[in-house]
């Protein structure tokens, strides 16, 4: 894609890499700006006396720093490395790994498509406008499929190749949790009402998690709920078991419920 041309704000984060080494300081290339040079004073190294720079940077090395001066006139960009805090550099190191895996996938789809680079960043226009970041947007795709790229207006080959890439490339993190449901009927037609309160609570839809419904050997079942996070499994394993045991009491069946840990 095209190199970048506008500089960075002040207070911004930047992951920048290492060019040269003198006794006042570190000149820096900034990667997400068409390499545009930066200066890291001796002083923004370290909250403490800097004895040696090579103790702390080293030729060649990737270091996220922040923006504290920009000159537009001279493009010069001044940096800091001490204010950075190491919450900071995880984030930025997490949201530069992103974009690189974002970038890998839109290459590929591009590739196989053989689109020249003017279509190419037409193409991406919209993703980054409707998501935010292409790698939001290519973790959604892979998450809900082709139907959250309908209003774009894509074309359909572009759209369904970005499924199928996305799907093999981002891989959606997930968790579980479970729990064991005793169910109990005395009615005479108990053992079909316990089925079709658990295909119920097996079809609930809340946040997109999985829910699965085993047989334990009566009247025991297991519940297992997976989810992208915790937030959304214990979610929906509340509504469904609630909905197991309203129902079933409803029909005059009991219900007990233990979660595992």
């Amino acid at each position: 894609m095209e190199a970048v041309s506008h500089l960075p704000e002040e207070g911004e984060l930047v992951l920048a890499t290492v060019r040269s080494i003198t006794t006042h300081g570190v000149y820096v290339t900034l990667d997400e700006y068409g390499d545009m040079n930066g200066f890291l004073h001796i002083s923004e190294i370290s909250t403490g006396w800097v004895k040696s720079i090579e103790r702390y940077v080293r030729l060649g090395q990737k270091i996220v720093l922040k923006v504290i001066r920009v000159s537009k006139q001279r493009k010069e960009i001044d940096l800091s490395l001490r204010q950075v805090t190491g919450e900071e550099r995880r984030e930025k190191l997490i949201e530069t790994k992103r974009a690189e895996k974002a970038d890998s996938v839109m290459k590929l789809v591009e590739s196989k498509l053989n689109l020249n680079e003017e279509t190419a960043k037409k193409y991406r226009e919209p993703l980054i406008e409707e998501f935010g970041a292409l790698y939001d947007a290519v973790e959604e795709v892979s998450r809900k499929g082709i139907k959250v790229l309908q209003k774009l207006n894509l074309p359909q080959d572009y759209a369904s190749t970005l499924e199928i890439v996305a799907k093999e490339k981002i891989i959606i993190p997930t968790v579980e949790v479970h729990g064991v449901i005793e169910l109990k009927s005395d009615l005479p037609d108990g053992v079909d009402i316990i089925k079709s309160v658990l295909l119920e609570a097996k079809n609930v839809r809340s946040g997109g998690a999985e829910i699965n419904i085993k047989y334990l050997g009566a009247p025991r079942y297991r519940i297992e709920v997976k989810a992208e996070n915790y937030k959304i499994a214990e979610k929906a394993l509340e509504i469904s078991t609630q909905k197991i045991m309203e129902s079933i009491k409803k029909k005059g069946g009991s219900f007990s419920f233990k979660k595992e840990r």
